[in-house]
């Protein structure tokens, strides 16, 4: 099982920004796609967006457009989310994930193998 340690999380108010980290251990992180999710309390897991093996991104929500960049250090393993301009209704446990099959991404979290533990993002005043 590939494993990640997520960090980056916390609370912001609104038109805040954070950056959550997921460090891969074990594997080396560019040879996956990897995506990131999220589930607000009541609601399913949705895709956000996603970077495949060469580096381009896929958006799954519109409404993070334009806020929201994912990038990936390879030096250091990592794939950063980049959260800008957060909402309230960006509130969420934030995940990533790999895919282990495949160079393109999706949004589906079903194709989806090994998954980070999640952080805690809340946009509040």
């Amino acid at each position: 099982q590939l494993q990640f340690v997520e960090s980056g999380g916390g609370l912001v108010q609104p038109g805040g920004s954070l950056r959550l980290s997921c460090e891969a251990s074990g594997f080396t992180l560019e040879n996956y796609v990897i995506g990131w999710f999220r589930q607000a309390p009541g609601k399913g897991r949705e895709g956000v967006l996603c970077i495949s093996r060469s580096g381009s991104q896929t958006f799954y929500i519109d409404s993070v457009k334009g806020r929201f960049t994912v990038s990936r250090d390879n030096s250091k393993n990592t794939v950063y989310l980049q959260m800008n301009n957060l909402k309230p209704e960006d509130t969420a446990v934030y995940y990533c994930a790999a895919k282990r099959t495949g160079y393109s991404c999706s949004g589906y979290a079903e194709l989806y193998e090994d998954w980070g533990q999640g952080s805690q993002v809340t946009v509040s005043s």
